[in-house]
């Protein structure tokens, strides 16, 4: 499987003091997952973090938005807390629930090294100021702005 250029999965738009985010998937999940990948990009050159290091991430959601707010903000939490910069994400299929929406995902990726790993902004949280999930067949879109 060939991998899809880091320009076709996200882009980052104008704003004035934040980082506003496009990603893009065939699916909720992939566009979810290249998301993910816009986040730590924002912190470090993704390109140089290896998939040294497998985690397993759960959250819920009531819907699409909240879903998206609650990834965003576990893999933030998660690299306050560990330290490890992610890379690599794959989202298994989201389920609906009695409460909205379940999202199981497993995340690779390493420890954070100064020496290796390009600091660039610090995102402190997701927003849900001006957020959006844009869904046509086999083309999901989320936008989102990370308070940096």
């Amino acid at each position: 499987m060939t991998a899809v250029p880091l320009t076709k999965r996200f882009e980052f738009l104008e704003h004035t003091a934040d980082v506003y985010v496009v990603a893009h998937g065939k699916t909720l999940e992939e566009a979810f997952e290249n998301a993910a990948l816009a986040t730590f990009e924002i912190m470090t050159d993704t390109a140089k973090v290896e998939p040294k290091v497998e985690d397993e991430i759960e959250v819920e959601g009531y819907d699409e938005q909240a879903l998206l707010y609650n990834w965003l903000e576990m893999l933030i939490v998660k690299f306050e807390i560990t330290e490890n910069l992610y890379s690599r994400f794959k989202i298994f299929p989201i389920k609906k629930n009695l409460e909205g929406l379940n999202l199981k995902a497993k995340i690779w990726g390493e420890t954070f090294n100064p020496n290796k790993h390009t600091q660039k902004a610090g995102v402190k949280a997701i927003t849900y100021h001006q957020m959006e999930i844009l869904k046509k067949p086999k083309d999901v879109t989320v936008k989102f702005i990370l308070d940096i």
